[in-house]
């Protein structure tokens, strides 16, 4: 099938605005060539989702010329400048899917249940332990209140006890939760336990709920097996959650691939292309009112969604978690406490607008800066080794404190940074996105950043499942914009002692080698697909990657933005004096021409 596709139409329906675009083969590559948008029409007065799929597709045809609809039909197969290939679809709209974990013990079987949900591209409402420190009725009135759209309930090694797990089953049944939507039916939920326990958990759940039984997430300590839990994540979505959302039905009998919810489809498009290419990655999707974060290190796919932290709905949450003195760090100028907090509440308050003045853009990037660090930190704690399994430690492990259970996110190793979302991707000036993920992720040695240029990732990543190469084209060539490469120090030490010495021979020949101080950052352009050389020389307490005072010679890819020298030191720490620090967050803009003089 996947041959013969060279016309593709992909939505994606968020829980604001519906996004299509259209795909074509040019030669014997594929491009996206038009796009079209319009509000979703999940609720009330329409309450048909397929309307704003309708609308947002009506858009690229007149765009484009081509005719895709007859009345509600999508005309396929594709002849000359009319219909197309093939349809496919995401969706996070309706609140997207919404999922209740259950595992015997919370750091083990717990947090795998959560990997698997996550990963599946649900949002977590609640994990529930047999050890999470609530009393029995409390439970139950927690699942009542809580009315997923799913649960996973996991726990036990396989031949392991099964107390817990039971007891779990039997919370589950007294509270006899409700589904979220469609009344007529009843919540699935998906046991991935200790095998030894599915006769007990059939004769608890079976009449009470729509019982299914897949394999052992923690099938033994030292292995989590997420694959078949996550597969029937995605089965039930779309047999359930979707088929009661209303007009889900005719929508899915439209496509020619199953409807994927909207952050499994980006996670997908990253494994992709972490697999292709071979790399490292973070990616972040910085919304409305959630951060997703997104990595694949050593073959191992994670994703966390920090539910709370967000640009609008949830940005209050922000100034809550982060503090108003972190997010007062990163602003340049002089503000009263009380102005930032009223400026905060208002876009709370409208969560459509956006900034209007210079002053306000200057605070919605630090508080976005905020966002991406704690996301990304909350990301680490769940992007981990094993718990519960015995490892060999040497002496500097003890001393070590993230040894056990050690986060797979390694800066060292990391190749590639991607940023979407609306702060990121739609930033005035290309440079300022490239600055706010220096800060908030503070790379190390040499990194790449990009961004995703129109927030195509969702529709890519269920389009990589029927059809690999057009994915990919489309992703590298009109998705992906390379903002360029980052060099960064570890260490820290006084302002204007040296940092690194460095060389870089650019593509035409010219060579540029000076020292840079520390405390200072700089940028060279570098054009999009180019190349130039670095040897770089760090002073004795700076690393750049190899080690302390250790040499490097690498690659430097180009972009909009360049190459970035960053000897600002590694954590990053802005001067305490206030004076100190307004005067040198202007003097790092003014290098990197972050804002118009």
């Amino acid at each position: 099938m996947s041959k013969d596709l060279n016309v593709i139409i992909a939505t994606d329906c968020g829980s604001t605005t519906t996004k299509a675009i259209l795909i074509e083969k040019v030669g014997d590559e594929y491009r996206q060539t038009y796009r079209g948008e319009s509000p979703t029409t999940v609720e009330a007065p329409f309450e048909d989702v397929t309307k704003g799929a309708l609308n947002s597709i009506t858009e690229v045809e007149e765009l484009s010329g081509r005719k895709i609809l007859d009345g509600e039909k999508i005309i396929t197969p594709a002849k000359g400048k009319v219909g197309v290939d093939i349809f496919v679809s995401t969706s996070s709209a309706g609140g997207g899917l919404q999922m209740m974990v259950a595992g015997a013990v919370k750091t083990m079987t717990g947090e795998s249940a959560q990997r698997a949900a996550l990963g599946a591209g649900s949002i977590v409402m609640d994990i529930l332990a047999s050890n999470d420190g609530r009393l029995p009725h409390e439970k139950i009135e927690r699942i009542r209140q809580l009315r997923p759209d799913m649960v996973l309930l996991s726990g036990g090694t396989d031949g392991g006890t099964i107390n817990h797990v039971v007891e779990l089953a039997e919370y589950l049944s007294a509270a006899d939760p409700k589904p979220r939507f469609g009344m007529g039916y009843k919540l699935p939920v998906i046991y991935a336990g200790n095998k030894n326990a599915r006769p007990n958990i059939k004769k608890i759940l079976d009449k009470k709920t729509a019982l299914y039984i897949t394999d052992n997430i923690r099938p033994t300590l030292e292995r989590e097996n997420l694959g078949p839990a996550r597969d029937k994540i995605h089965d039930l979505f779309l047999e359930h959650v979707m088929a009661q959302a209303p007009g889900y039905k005719k929508l899915m009998s439209w496509t020619g691939a199953p409807i994927m919810p909207t952050p499994g489809a980006v996670g997908l498009i990253m494994q992709t292309i972490s697999k292709k290419q071979g790399l490292n990655l973070v990616g972040v999707d910085i919304g409305g009112a959630t951060t997703d974060t997104f990595s694949v290190f050593t073959g191992i796919f994670n994703r966390t969604v920090s539910a709370n932290l967000g640009m609008s709905y949830s940005i209050s949450n922000v100034l809550a978690e982060a503090g108003l003195e972190n997010i007062l760090r990163w602003v340049p100028f002089d503000i009263d406490e009380q102005d930032i907090r009223n400026r905060i509440k208002n876009k709370m308050i409208r969560p459509t607008t956006i900034p209007q003045s210079l002053e306000d853009l200057k605070i919605e990037q630090g508080i976005a800066r905020e966002a991406l660090r704690l996301a990304f930190k909350h990301h680490k704690q769940l992007a981990v080794g094993l718990k519960g399994v015995q490892q060999q430690r040497s002496i500097s492990d003890a001393f070590d404190q993230s040894a056990s259970g050690q986060t797979l996110i390694n800066m060292k190793k990391l190749d590639l940074i991607v940023g979407s979302g609306g702060t990121l991707s739609h930033a005035p000036r290309r440079v300022q996105s490239a600055f706010m993920m220096l800060d908030a992720y503070q790379p190390v040695g040499v990194t790449d950043l990009a961004v995703d240029s129109i927030f195509m990732m969702p529709h890519l990543g269920v389009l990589s499942s029927i059809h690999e190469k057009a994915a990919t084209d489309v992703f590298i060539r009109d998705c992906m914009i390379y903002l360029g490469s980052s060099v960064s120090a570890i260490g820290t030490g006084k302002y204007g002692e040296k940092c690194f010495d460095y060389k870089i021979t650019f593509p035409d020949g010219k060579i540029v080698s000076d020292t840079i101080p520390f405390g200072e950052i700089k940028l060279y352009p570098l054009a999009l697909g180019q190349t130039a050389t670095l040897e770089a020389n760090p002073a004795r307490k700076f690393d750049l990657g190899e080690g302390p005072g250790k040499n490097i010679q690498k690659e430097l890819k180009g972009g909009v933005v360049g190459i970035i020298l960053d000897a600002r030191g590694r954590p990053l720490a802005l001067p305490q004096d206030k004076t100190a620090r307004v005067d040198i967050l202007n003097k790092w803009a003014k290098e990197l021409k972050l804002y118009p003089e």
